[in-house]
């Protein structure tokens, strides 16, 4: 990533408590401040905001996590600048710093904000992609869990088109895939074994296509489907259309394989159905293939902090009436 030099210094003096309503950060306190986000820069006694940007545009430098989201070492810095116990006087609620910050990141194409549990996110306003160190396999917090639970309980209600538009597409999306298209269920003769298809931009610009095919239910390898689940040879038929079928990519301007293709189910997808559809799909095909269950897309939309859908969210505080019993 590469920002502009005002915006650099304009961020180095926020860091360097240049700036109402951020702490006033000496030569050690500067150096405290970058082993907070893990990074093992020491002052070495110069201008303090000058050497802060020079730091700055190094971290801007690294690796990032996808094409829009910045390196995860700048989302530490940001985060480290906004944590709430350190809110200055008249600014309790960090109202004011987040606001100062913002004008420097808006003109770079990002926006801070809290999160329900005080914890600083950055999201990309053009794509509106939130950054963030998602880790699917840690620990969830307590307020996690509970918005787990809430997703659980959407995904045994929800349809198998709900389960694409509410949940697949802006999964996919703000793990950094684009161009996803929708095939939906109502055109089945445009489908050809996939319910969507996108694509993802490797760090190198070279592009991998690939499809999508999702199950509400639980995936295995009954000899037949039943209520709420979907027998695997099912699968084996629409992922080898799925691989053997072109899509046409506008932006190419030409027709193009699916290198991969995921398969999604709302619910368990069993050993053995795992198993059955390596042993049908020859060397190269079983390569493509990669799958996704029920904790799979609860764990990855949980720890990228996507919004709940409209039918897993908690219901509306009503205000109370002259009629109510009010608690004292």
């Amino acid at each position: 990533m590469k920002w502009k030099n005002r915006n650099l210094r304009a961020l180095a003096d926020i860091i360097c408590g240049n700036v109402d309503n951020f702490p006033y950060r000496s030569s050690s306190f500067i150096t405290e401040f970058f082993e907070d986000c893990d990074l093992d820069y020491v002052h070495d006694g110069s201008t303090r905001w000058a050497w802060v940007a020079q730091r700055l545009e190094d971290v801007l430098a690294q690796p990032q996590q996808a094409p829009n989201l910045p390196p995860h070492a700048f989302l530490r810095i940001i985060r480290t600048v906004l944590v709430k116990n350190e809110a200055q006087e008249g600014d309790e609620d960090r109202s004011k710093a987040l606001a100062a910050l913002n004008n420097v990141l808006t003109g770079e194409g990002w926006i801070a904000f809290y999160d329900d549990n005080g914890i600083a996110q950055l999201r990309h306003i053009p794509t509106n992609t939130i950054a963030d160190i998602a880790n699917p396999h840690r620990p969830l917090t307590p307020a996690e869990l509970e918005r787990k639970e809430r997703l659980m309980s959407y995904l045994d209600a929800c349809s198998e088109d709900e389960l694409i538009e509410d949940l697949l597409l802006p999964l996919f999306r703000q793990l950094g895939f684009h161009r996803i298209t929708a095939a939906g269920h109502k055109d089945k003769a445009l489908e050809y074994g996939k319910d969507v298809w996108m694509k993802f931009t490797l760090p190198t610009l070279h592009v991998i296509y690939f499809g999508i095919q999702a199950k509400k239910g639980k995936l295995d390898a009954a000899g037949m489907s039943k209520a709420n689940t979907s027998n695997v040879g099912e699968i084996l038929n629409q992922v080898t259309m799925m691989l053997g079928h072109e899509i046409f990519d506008p932006e190419l301007n030409r027709r193009v394989l699916v290198d991969h293709a995921f398969i999604v189910a709302g619910g368990e997808i069993t050993k053995q159905a795992r198993n059955w559809l390596g042993e049908r799909l020859d060397a190269s095909k079983r390569a493509q293939v990669m799958f996704m269950d029920r904790e799979d897309i609860l764990n990855l939309f949980i720890v990228t902090n996507l919004p709940l859908p409209k039918g897993a969210l908690p219901p509306a505080k009503q205000p109370y009436t002259d009629d109510d019993d009010i608690p004292f």
